[in-house]
């Protein structure tokens, strides 16, 4: 039953399958022409004295009868010749088989012209949710932090000059449709104690990859070829960006990395240059969007560094996107120590004003007390959805449940794309709902077939 899924509307195959018939029929006539059209009158005689041998009496409608017959079996010849042919390809092509074929047609079809998604942020956050979101579309722009200078990444910074390229690995392996060796090559961290040791495999290759073309945008294009990414990832600045925090004791404390290990509640913080240029494909994909999320990850360190990029937040609130924040599902020690939900949201109001969220999304999914014991251990609590307090910061807040608890508490990556697609679907107006209504199906329908 899988070759009927050839049918199915936007796999683009009816149109040559009708083509094929027509060449058939015309191909037919013209034999028929060739070697006389005297032949054509035989043939409908026989068919009027087998009519007749069998009812006794000449009907018309017995021979339109007989004619639709033979007209059904030669189609359904040449579809089975088609199928055969389609077959054959495969074989050599896609070793997997037609049905594993048919399935990746219609989903890149479909995906190809889903909605217009930026996602902001960066960190193992950013990457949950882009796994999700690339199940309903693959007009997905990842704009992620830069503001990196620890690990792998630090170092590449400081030895080759380039922006950190841990995060766009981790997103560009998020977005990757492509074999499970290649996604452990990318991530492969290299052990011992040489040069070599601490760095991933996909941080050197981005590297590499930006010596050779010259350029960090071009290398992230062309590294996506290489892992066949849904979407694409940008960075959201080019420069070098150095990220710094004010505490409420008024001391200033130097690079991310440094930032949740001082310790003490967090003022503000602030990029370096402060004037930092955007990338433009990001700001033309921002005001371009038909939604935008921002989150979830690190609100200090992930998140904030990509809004307080010049322009960023201006096009954000140019946006006729809707604006959602995923908020955090635990505290983050060091960052967000105490905070509730509203003041995720408040944090963000305060560094860049407002006109930039229009929704939060925060959890209402109890998490088991055996994890939050040993959360506790390291500092970490669940964020308290006070949704009244949100709201009273201009934005509309949504209560899902979102997360999934195995041996970590994280969102659930269906889950949470599901959840936003819902939210943006209740926002749309009822005659473009239909349209949407396909996305939001597709993400349900992934998710009961990982379920």
């Amino acid at each position: 039953m899988h070759f009927i899924k050839w049918l199915y509307p936007g796999m683009k195959f009816k149109r040559w399958l009708l083509l094929f018939a027509v060449g058939v029929i015309l191909g037919s006539l013209g034999i028929a022409i060739v070697f006389n059209y005297k032949y054509l009158g035989l043939i409908e005689e026989s068919i009027f004295r087998f009519t007749y041998s069998v009812t006794g009496t000449y009907s018309y409608t017995a021979t339109v009868i007989f004619g639709s017959v033979v007209m059904l079996a030669g189609l359904l010849i040449m579809m089975l010749a088609t199928r055969k042919i389609i077959r054959s390809v495969i074989s050599v092509i896609v070793p997997e088989g037609s049905d594993n074929l048919v399935e990746l047609i219609f989903q890149k079809r479909k995906l190809n012209r889903g909605p217009a998604i930026v996602v902001i942020g960066g960190g193992t956050g950013l990457s949950v949710l882009l796994r999700g979101l690339k199940a309903v579309t693959s007009n997905i722009t990842a704009v992620v932090t830069v503001a990196d200078d620890g690990g792998s990444s630090g170092r590449l910074r400081d030895d080759f000059g380039i922006i950190p390229p841990g995060d766009l690995r981790n997103c560009l392996v998020a977005l990757a449709d492509t074999e499970p060796l290649m996604e452990k090559l990318f991530q492969h961290r290299f052990g011992g104690a040489g040069g070599l040791a601490g760095h991933s495999f996909g941080n050197l290759f981005i590297a590499a990859m930006t010596e050779i073309l010259g350029d960090v945008e071009l290398a992230l294009k062309e590294s996506s070829k290489v892992l066949a990414v849904r979407g694409r990832v940008l960075p959201a600045s080019t420069q070098h960006i150095r990220l710094g925090a004010e505490m409420l004791d008024g001391t200033i404390v130097e690079g991310e990395s440094q930032i949740p290990l001082a310790g003490k509640p967090i003022k503000r913080v602030f990029i370096n240059p402060a004037d930092a240029v955007p990338v433009k494909t990001a700001i033309e994909a921002i005001l371009e969007a038909e939604l935008i999320v921002i989150g979830p990850g690190s609100l200090y360190t992930s998140v904030l560094p990509n809004l307080l990029v010049n322009g960023v937040a201006d096009a954000l609130r140019a946006s006729s996107a809707l604006k959602v924040y995923v908020c955090n599902v635990m505290t983050q020690p060091g960052e967000t120590d105490g905070y509730s939900a509203s003041q995720h949201v408040a944090a963000i109001l305060n560094h860049v004003g407002s006109g930039v969220v229009d929704y939060a999304l925060v959890n209402d999914q109890k998490i088991d007390p055996q994890l939050q014991a040993q959360y506790a251990l390291q500092g970490a609590y669940p964020v308290a959805a006070d949704v009244e307090a949100i709201e009273a910061l201009g934005v509309k807040a949504v209560k899902r449940r979102v997360i999934s608890e195995v041996n970590v508490v994280r969102h659930d990556p269906l889950r949470l794309s599901r959840s936003i697609l819902k939210m943006v679907y209740d926002h749309k107006p009822h005659a473009e709902r239909v349209k949407f209504l396909d996305y939001y199906l597709l993400a349900g329908q992934k998710k009961d077939r990982q379920a």
